[in-house]
């Protein structure tokens, strides 16, 4: 996946929110592929990233990265980008 991918300050919220930590839900669709993307296995999360990069970056980190979630709560707050 591209380093080049923007996490908006949006998705950030909404994905906090779909990890049971601080944010807002998005709407009943991205609610859902952001559920999607949180229980897919690898091969669907690489076919998940075709239509949804952003979305799928913003649960990795979420998922993957020692303080992902530190990360994206600096990204809602709009003190850093991602």
């Amino acid at each position: 996946m591209p380093d080049s991918i923007e996490i908006s300050r949006e998705l950030a919220c909404q994905v906090l929110w779909v990890f049971g930590y601080e944010g807002f839900p998005g709407g009943t669709f991205q609610s859902k592929v952001l559920d999607l993307i949180a229980h897919a296995d690898k091969v669907n999360e690489a076919r998940l990233t075709l239509a949804f990069p952003a979305e799928v970056a913003a649960v990795r980190i979420a998922k993957h990265d020692e303080d992902g979630i530190a990360k994206l709560r600096a990204i809602a707050d709009g003190q850093a980008a991602a």
